[in-house]
C-alpha cells in the first residue's frame, strides 16, 4: 500500500494517525507528510532517538528498556501506545531497530521492529532487513505503512 492509498483510506473511515520513531529519524513522517492534505489525518510524531527520549516523551517504562531493550517487540509496542495516547490518535506506528553502522544490544543491523497500536488493541512486526543504514530505514518506513494498510484491511502481520 502506498502512502496517499493509506492516508486515503484512514480519512475515509474518520481516523487518524500518529507516529513514533527511532531508527527512521522522521522519515515516516516526512513520508506522510508529502501528501497533500496529510493534515486532514496525520496528527503529528515523535522522534524519540534516545532511551530517555522513548521514556519521558513516549512513556516506554525504564524497565522494559531494562528488560529487554529499545530493539525489542516489547519497545514498539510501547512506543506505539504512547504515540497513540499522547497525540489522542485512532492509530499509531512506531519504529524502533538498528539501522548501522554497527550492532546494538547485540542485534545486528537490519533488526527491525514496527509497532501499529489501534483500537483493538496492537500488534508488532518483526523484520530482518539487508542494506546499507539508508536502505533500512527507508525499507522500514515502507513495512510500517504496510503494516498499518494491513491492520485497516483486518490482517493481523507479525507478532502479538
Amino acid at each position: 500500500m502506498e502512502v496517499d492509498e493509506l492516508l486515503g483510506e484512514l480519512r475515509r473511515r474518520g481516523a487518524t494517525l500518529a507516529t513514533a520513531e527511532s531508527l527512521t529519524g522522521g522519515r515516516l513522517a516526512a513520508r506522510i507528510t508529502t501528501v497533500p492534505g496529510a493534515s486532514r489525518t496525520f496528527l503529528g510524531g515523535v522522534v524519540a532517538y534516545a532511551s530517555d527520549a522513548k521514556q519521558h516523551l513516549l512513556g516506554v517504562p525504564a524497565g522494559l528498556v531494562a528488560r529487554h531493550g529499545v530493539v525489542s517487540a516489547e519497545c514498539a509496542r510501547a512506543m506505539a501506545e504512547g504515540a497513540r495516547a499522547a497525540l489522542g490518535a485512532t492509530w499509531a506506528v512506531s519504529t524502533t531497530g538498528v539501522a548501522g553502522p554497527d550492532e546494538q544490544e547485540g542485534k545486528p543491523v537490519g533488526t527491525v521492529f514496527v509497532g501499529v497500536a489501534g483500537p483493538t488493541g496492537t500488534t508488532v512486526v518483526a523484520l530482518e532487513l539487508v542494506g546499507d543504514r539508508e536502505a533500512v530505514q527507508e525499507r522500514t518506513c515502507r513495512e510500517a505503512v504496510s503494516a498499518l494498510g494491513a491492520r485497516l484491511h483486518g490482517e493481523e502481520p507479525g507478532l502479538r
